[in-house]
């Protein structure tokens, strides 16, 4: 099976035969996203595999949703209509087919990898905006296919395993009904999107279309763990976490007051809970960088808070740097937070949830410090001990620097065999 391979080369005995990619041997990988600009944590990741597999003397495109602020694209300048749910025009009546199942993107994609001929397509996220369509259009040309497996959205319509109502995390669609989602409105607490979902979740539940993905790549133990719970993807799945992918590795800088949260303002996120926290700790200086749905939240913020809006790039690594620690409360199944990730690359130890793929992110105490109780008075109690202990801060960061994690070029290194392992299992077929 593809997997046990895998797992001897996870494990260091990898053997793929007498054909391998590397810097001597081009390889083509068509990357598919539904958005192809920086937006969130599935575009940083998709944009940044492409380059670190250009650098490596591999040919890269892209295919998406047409969008004006897109930074990557394909030779046939081709892409599904762009769809903006918050319009007002008459396409949006036709939106609740399309993101269901999109002709449109099938047919796309299919002329894109007639004209491309690339060896692998990497799907990412392709839910709503392209669907699982793509994947028909790919698999009709007999191209092996590998997804990253960003969010649960296979097993999950609404893609957190969240009950928002409540604010826990929920498990009823995994082995029930996707119905589930509608009966609960578990999509922006909408009946017509909860409907949708449901649909959507239902009928890729009952077809093929995820059976005909070679390789499921998770980004935690705690995801692949998720998806084995349904059958269609046993045998199917190998792990690898994700990579900071900072631009030169980020620089060192001298540590000052200020806790840091930075990262989307939303519920799941759990900023209000955290904003409650600050008001129980007057005597610590926060920052918090984002945006958001819940960014109204930033107007009436009690003097020891701070917000510097959306950040991004060298202005973002300082901001994370210069951190005393960071905080990361998310109240859903995180699968592989790059904000975690990116904090310890920069000597940031991080103060998170226990909850989802984040325990495998941080060492208890030498890298961080993991919180079992999501109230803002335990948030506060975790911060106010861990602030107050600068010694231990001192020691946590430097761990953070010297801890193991792949650059993006060895990132890009596992990406290929991994590539290549998967072709070769088409061929022997």
């Amino acid at each position: 099976m593809l997997f046990s391979f895998l797992k001897m080369f996870f494990n260091g005995h990898w053997g793929i035969g007498s054909k391998t990619f590397g810097r001597g041997i081009d390889m083509k990988v068509l990357i598919v996203n539904k958005f192809l600009y920086p937006r969130g944590g599935a575009e940083t990741y998709a944009l940044a595999i492409g380059k670190g597999l250009r650098e490596k003397g591999h040919e890269v495109q892209y295919f998406g949703m047409e969008d004006s602020r897109n930074t990557e694209g394909n030779s046939l300048c081709s892409g599904t209509s762009s769809m903006d749910f918050r319009s007002k025009g008459l396409q949006r009546f036709l939106y609740p087919f399309r993101i269901i199942y999109s002709w449109e993107a099938r047919k796309k994609i299919q002329a894109v990898a007639k004209s491309f001929r690339p060896d692998i397509v990497h799907f990412n996220n392709i839910n709503y905006h392209l669907t699982p369509s793509v994947i028909d259009g790919v698999w009709g040309l007999g191209i092996p296919m590998v997804q990253t497996v960003h969010d649960p959205q296979m097993v999950c319509p609404n893609h957190m395993l969240l009950d928002l109502q409540k604010g826990i995390p929920c498990e009823r669609c995994i082995e029930g009904s996707k119905w589930n989602c509608a009966w609960r409105r578990c999509i922006h607490n909408s009946a017509v999107k909860s409907i949708l979902g449901s649909i959507e979740g239902s009928l890729y539940k009952r077809t093929r279309h995820y059976s005909r993905v070679d390789l499921f790549l998770c980004p935690s133990r705690f995801m692949e763990s998720i998806l084995l719970r349904d059958r269609r993807f046993i045998g199917k799945t190998a792990v690898l976490h994700n990579a900071p992918g900072l631009e030169g590795g980020g620089k060192k800088e001298e540590k000052e007051d200020d806790v840091l949260y930075f990262g989307r303002l939303s519920k799941e996120k759990d900023l209000e809970g955290l904003l409650a926290a600050c008001r129980l700790c007057p005597e610590i200086p926060f920052v918090i960088a984002g945006s958001g749905p819940l960014e109204h939240l930033m107007e009436n913020l009690p003097p020891n808070v701070r917000y510097v809006g959306f950040q991004s790039g060298e202005a973002l690594q300082g901001l994370i740097a210069r951190a005393r620690f960071s905080v990361y409360l998310s109240i859903w199944y995180e699968n592989c937070p790059l904000s975690i990730l990116e904090s310890q690359a920069l000597g940031t130890p991080v103060l998170a949830n226990r909850i989802g793929g984040i325990p495998e992110l941080i060492e208890e105490g030498q890298t961080g410090v993991l919180v079992d109780t999501f109230t803002p008075e335990s948030y506060a109690e975790q911060i106010r001990m861990l602030y107050s202990d600068r010694s231990r801060l001192d020691i946590m960061a430097e761990n953070c620097r010297k801890k193991e994690m792949d650059s993006l070029e060895s990132y890009c290194d596992k990406l290929v065999k991994i590539y290549s392992c998967v072709l070769e299992r088409r061929q022997g077929e």
